[in-house]
């Protein structure tokens, strides 16, 4: 096997060719004793070596390449061999054939933890990964600041790494690795153990390297991830490689190994909204007093702090209020629950036709829907709007999403000429959980029926 800085042709940062890794499984602890004199001995008498052990082939035979800028998901089941492949690409596992080539700097994020010492603090860990990356300690200073504020483990990082949470010590890991600008980035399932808001900011971070040339290698589970982020997939299943090419061609694949020839009892039950939903409106109406002089967003429970927000500062988007059914700031919400979300807005110049919208997003960045005020026809604010003036709009909706962790962004816009001008927009600045249920699966519940209608014999 070749790796490191070798002259891969053109844009090819990496190329894998034929990669095949066995290994031996003995039975019992003294067959490994025998596997190691016994065919000596039967060489030596001119005999026909025995095997004490069975083989295990966790890879067989897998080839591609990335281009520089590429990013690529491997997705597979549990043992399928994907954390084998990115172990052996980065050099840390020898294959039994087949070789692996790589040009540029290598960062890489293959288990929780990986490459720290738990009795050196978070600081000393930096610099101690910073070396073995090949950064000398005054580009290590560099990056240092951006590190910490990207890990966001406050007193910690001066702390040993023993007494940090599994969160925070991925946290650190990723920003080590993300924050050098590497030739290629790998990481392996080690974003699952971060929060909804921390895999939110890592796969922006993601982008932007990409962006940047950076070529990464990511092990998921999850499909919209693959969907999402990667602008090609390979499928590995026993070992061997099933599939390459689209994402989406490779995912139905993936999902057709999972549930093709599986047959499950689907419950057909829905949680049914409210006859009383006209006197949960009200309840929830009076709930609330939402800020007509502060921005006090910030305060309100469900505000995400790694918000992306910018605009021109001629309006200013203050305040919020998000209810389930009743239930002010839930902290998760049920599927077919009523959802009420409240927003103020302050005008600090004449406005014209200002416009509100609101999009409603995956922990991925997958939209799940969206609306404007324009669209929804809200006249009320097809008028001039005098500075100073303090708009309180609200929406409500039937909860009829998935399970799993959502964000909403909010915006204010006017258009002129046809050019859209940003006044406050707050991407990812609100979030919350929907309850896992299993009154359908996918992302979002189109309420179908079916219906039997005809048997014939």
């Amino acid at each position: 096997m070749s790796s490191g800085y070798v002259a891969l042709p053109g844009d090819i940062v990496i190329r894998v060719q034929n990669i095949s890794k066995c290994y031996q499984i003995y039975d019992v602890p003294r067959d490994r004793l025998k596997q190691f004199i016994v065919p000596r001995l039967q060489r030596l008498v001119k005999q026909t070596p025995k095997k004490y052990f069975r083989e295990f082939w966790a890879l067989r035979d897998i080839s591609f390449e990335i281009k520089k800028g590429e990013t690529v998901g491997i997705i597979g089941r549990n043992g399928s061999g994907k954390s084998t492949l990115l172990q052996i690409i980065c050099g840390t596992l020898a294959p039994s054939a087949g070789s692996v080539e790589t040009k540029g700097r290598i960062a890489a994020l293959l288990e929780l933890g990986s490459g720290f010492n738990p009795d050196f603090t978070g600081r000393e860990n930096v610099y101690m990964n910073g070396a073995v990356l090949g950064l000398s300690r005054n580009e290590v200073d560099e990056y240092f600041d951006a590190i910490v504020s990207f890990a966001d483990i406050g007193q910690f990082i001066d702390q040993p790494v023993k007494t940090y949470s599994s969160g925070m010590s991925v946290r650190l890991a990723f920003a080590v690795q993300a924050q050098i600008d590497p030739d290629i980035l790998i990481v392996d399932e080690a974003l699952s153990v971060g929060d909804a808001k921390f895999q939110a900011k890592c796969f922006t971070r993601l982008q932007q390297l990409k962006e940047g040339g950076t070529s990464i290698l990511l092990v998921t589970h999850s499909s919209d991830q693959i969907v999402t982020h990667c602008s090609s997939a390979i499928l590995l299943n026993g070992g061997m490689q099933l599939e390459a090419g689209e994402p989406r061609r490779v995912i139905n694949r993936y999902m057709d190994l999972l549930f093709g020839k599986e047959k499950r009892d689907i419950g057909t039950s829905r949680v049914q909204p409210s006859d009383e939903s006209a006197q949960v409106a009200a309840k929830v109406k009076a709930a609330y007093q939402l800020s007509k002089a502060d921005d006090v967003f910030a305060t309100r429970a469900g505000y995400n702090s790694h918000e992306y927000r910018w605009g021109d500062g001629t309006a200013s988007i203050l305040d919020f209020f998000l209810a389930a059914d009743d239930k002010p700031y839930p902290s998760a919400i049920t599927a077919g629950q009523s959802v009420t979300l409240a927003i103020s807005v302050k005008f600090h110049r004449n406005m014209l036709r200002p416009m509100l919208g609101i999009t409603i997003k995956t922990k991925d960045g997958v939209t799940v829907a969206g609306t404007n005020s324009e669209l929804v026809g809200l006249r009320d604010l097809q008028v001039l709007l005098k500075i100073g003036s303090v708009v309180h709009a609200e929406s409500e909706f039937r909860c009829g999403l998935g399970p799993g962790d959502y964000f909403i962004s909010l915006g204010v816009v006017t258009r002129e000429n046809e050019e859209t001008i940003p006044h406050d927009r707050r991407y990812d600045s609100i979030h919350f959980v929907v309850r896992p249920h299993n009154q359908f699966y996918g992302l979002a519940d189109l309420e179908f029926n079916m219906v039997i209608t005809e048997i014939s014999v």
